[in-house]
């Protein structure tokens, strides 16, 4: 997924960190079908990285795939189905972590508050 950016700084030495991982990323990578679809299926509506948003206003998007064998630990304000509502926020990597050891069903599920009680409380 994506997280929030980092400094400019960090992001120099996450160049030549990362580089060993892009070679071949896409052979097993969980977005390679977004990355081989045309400019025009993300404008169809599909959803996907690096494709136009109503908030992206024509900016590049861009994304460079790296093999998933990095995990890093994030905070976040809820999920949206299999998806982090809003960015995630980077905390650590996590050496000591296997990408198959992560999975939705480990993340703490906070159920959505409803309106009516929100509105409620203020009678």
């Amino acid at each position: 997924g994506v997280c929030g950016s980092f400094k400019d700084s960090v992001r120099r030495d996450l160049v030549e960190y990362l580089a060993r991982y892009r070679r071949d990323a896409l052979a097993d990578h969980p977005w390679k079908r977004w990355a081989e679809l045309e400019p025009a299926d993300a404008e169809a509506g599909h959803r996907m990285p690096g494709g136009q948003s109503r908030w992206s206003q024509g900016k590049d998007l861009s994304w460079e795939p790296l093999r998933p064998e990095l995990v890093v630990e994030v905070a976040y304000e809820h999920m949206q189905g299999r998806r982090f509502r809003h960015l995630a926020q980077f905390r650590r990597w996590r050496p000591d972590k296997k990408p198959s050891d992560c999975t939705y069903d480990q993340l703490e599920v906070v159920p959505p508050l409803e309106l009516a009680v929100i509105f409620a409380s203020g009678r």
